[in-house]
């Protein structure tokens, strides 16, 4: 009887150069010498921040990490440093890496890594934005209050290959919005034609169609506060501030005047166009 495939749960950080086809077309030299400069950077904090680089071909590359803490701080440590050199070049040198990190199962075969583990890694990291990090849901369970970042939910993702949809969330780096560390996010740009080639865990596939599933309704922020979907909701204010202003009326009534109640006509006036109001939203 053949033995298991050996496998294990590990943390997968996947990482690809933004518009790097685009970049090789102006400046091939210069564009490889960035990307290795890039890369240089990057093995320097997986090393220390105790990950393993396992897959590298091309402008992407894969590594493993025994703690979800390590990896997302390693990916934003990576971030920064590559802004950092970024800043002192012109909008066209500047290499912007997307980075997508996943908790998962994965198999083992030598120093590779493989299966949906891998792959949701590299499903993240296709929609991240350049210079951005998406980690799963599995990823925000551990480091959400272990870290201190802010997070932005993108909602649950549909994605090519994998059966069921996948949490997303955006860590929120320096200089960004989101101080609300549950806050609603927006859905990050695709990335380009020139960046979706397929590839496994040395030539792993990415998608680069993602959309939110049509299952998953969007996640409101437990610190918002929704619209209101009701009609009496709806006439809820307008009824408040015309009692508000029926109160006003009849207090200044009572402070002028005690023989007559001279405030019974505006109110009405008022009762009236609440009247008008709570027809035209009932009919709706």
């Amino acid at each position: 009887m053949t033995a298991a495939p050996e496998r294990k749960l590990t943390t997968i950080l996947a990482a690809d150069a933004a518009g790097y086809s685009a970049m090789m077309g102006r400046d091939e030299p210069g564009t490889l010498a960035q990307l290795k400069s890039s890369r240089e950077a990057m093995a320097e904090e997986i090393a220390y921040h105790r990950g393993r680089i396992f897959g590298a071909s091309g402008d992407s590359l894969l590594a493993e990490f025994s703690s979800v803490v390590n990896a997302v701080e390693c990916a934003v440590r990576v971030q920064r440093t590559l802004a950092e050199r970024n800043a002192a070049l012109t909008e066209e040198r500047r290499m912007r890496f997307r980075i997508g990190i996943n908790l998962g199962d994965v198999m083992v075969e030598g120093d590779d890594l493989f299966g949906e583990g891998v792959n949701i890694a590299a499903r993240l990291e296709a929609l991240a934005e350049p210079g951005g990090i998406l980690i799963s849901g599995a990823v925000f369970d551990q480091v959400r209050t272990k870290l201190a970042l802010g997070f932005d939910f993108l909602g649950a993702q549909a994605v090519k290959n994998i059966s069921e949809p996948v949490p997303a969330w955006r860590v929120v780096l320096d200089g960004e919005g989101g101080a609300n560390p549950f806050s609603r996010g927006e859905k990050a740009p695709p990335k380009g034609p020139d960046e979706g080639a397929p590839r496994s865990s040395k030539e792993w596939e990415t998608s680069t169609a993602v959309r939110p599933h049509p299952s998953a309704s969007p996640t409101p922020s437990p610190h918002g506060r929704g619209k209101a979907t009701t009609p009496w909701q709806r006439l809820r204010r307008p009824a408040t501030f015309a009692a508000v202003l029926i109160a006003f009326f009849f207090l200044i009534n009572i402070s002028t005047s005690t023989e007559e109640l001279w405030f019974r006509w505006p109110a009405l006036v008022i009762l009236l166009v609440l009247g008008l109001r709570a027809a035209w939203i009932m009919g709706r």
